[in-house]
């Protein structure tokens, strides 16, 4: 046989193929499970089985394209972005929308995961990544990762509408509930509120509030975990974590944080403002701020 068979001779130490692919952010475990069933990837020439591991040096290609896998070691990188509402999280729109990587750097290697995603008309914190089981752990529900959201809603609310809300409320894909509700001021029918939750379904804040028939007239997030969202950090603006940060990271979803040195060309500071026109930030407002 001229090609090495993917799974004879192995060192036990390797990591399996959907563990690695995983990490370059290329899809979850489970997703490359359902590709190596397919067909759809190759080590060293053979098709790939369930139990195959990868080794340095090794040839791995996923739909016949060839596999980078030098990207596995660089460090785990985390970004901090400020979404604007009018951007939508993914790499191509094909309605022309602008997308949020486009307003990023390109990394050394590899590409940028997104830790969970915020609609179009959704504004704040949006964590991006190199590392893809750091993302894929963030978003796994197993995990309970707390986001916090700032909203204002129009709307008559009442102590049995907030009481509802954190309790259980019966949505089309099932209950859902805030795990807190703070008032964070505002005046007449437009009040803000602070929420937390631990989970990440499509529009979830929105949907909760307009079940209880009030509208959300802004959404912002302003912390994802152990994250939050800066105030002098403005829309359409990043800056790159410090390793404590992403050491907490990594240690809240039981990843092992191993420091390495990276390219110094790789480090970013908080990026300039291009120029735009954007809705003014609330968290400048005092009734915005968030309290200590």
């Amino acid at each position: 046989m001229s090609e090495k068979s993917s799974s004879d001779q192995k060192d036990p130490s390797g990591e399996r193929l959907q563990k690695v692919l995983a990490r370059l952010g290329l899809a979850s475990r489970r997703e490359i499970e359902d590709w190596i069933r397919n067909g759809r990837i190759t080590l060293n020439g053979q098709y790939a089985k369930l139990g195959d591991r990868c080794q340095p040096g090794d040839r791995l290609t996923v739909n016949g394209r060839a596999i980078d896998l030098d990207a596995l070691d660089e460090p785990t990188r985390v970004l901090m972005y400020h979404k604007p509402t009018g951007e939508v999280v993914t790499r191509r729109d094909p309605e022309g929308r602008p997308v949020i990587f486009t307003q990023l750097p390109r990394p050394s290697r590899g590409r940028w995961i997104a830790i969970g995603r915020l609609d179009i008309n959704t504004q704040g914190l949006l964590l991006v990544t190199n590392n893809g089981e750091l993302a894929n752990r963030m978003m796994h529900p197993s995990h309970e990762i707390e986001r916090e959201y700032a909203v204002r809603v129009l709307g008559q609310i009442d102590d049995r509408m907030l009481e509802r809300l954190t309790t259980a409320v019966e949505l089309e894909d099932g209950v859902a509930q805030f795990d807190s509700i703070r008032n964070a001021g505002g005046d007449g029918a437009n009040q803000w509120f602070h929420v937390t939750l631990r989970e990440g379904r499509n529009r979830i804040v929105r949907r909760l509030w307009e079940s209880q028939g009030v509208v959300v007239s802004r959404l912002m997030r302003i912390r994802f975990g152990s994250i939050e969202l800066p105030p002098r950090l403005r829309a359409r603006t990043f800056m790159e974590l410090p390793d404590e940060l992403i050491e907490r990271m990594l240690l809240d979803v039981g990843l092992p944080f191993e420091k390495k040195t990276a390219d110094p060309k790789s480090k970013l500071k908080a990026e300039t403002p291009k120029k735009h026109t954007s809705p003014k930030s609330p968290r400048g407002s005092s009734s915005f701020r968030r309290g200590r």
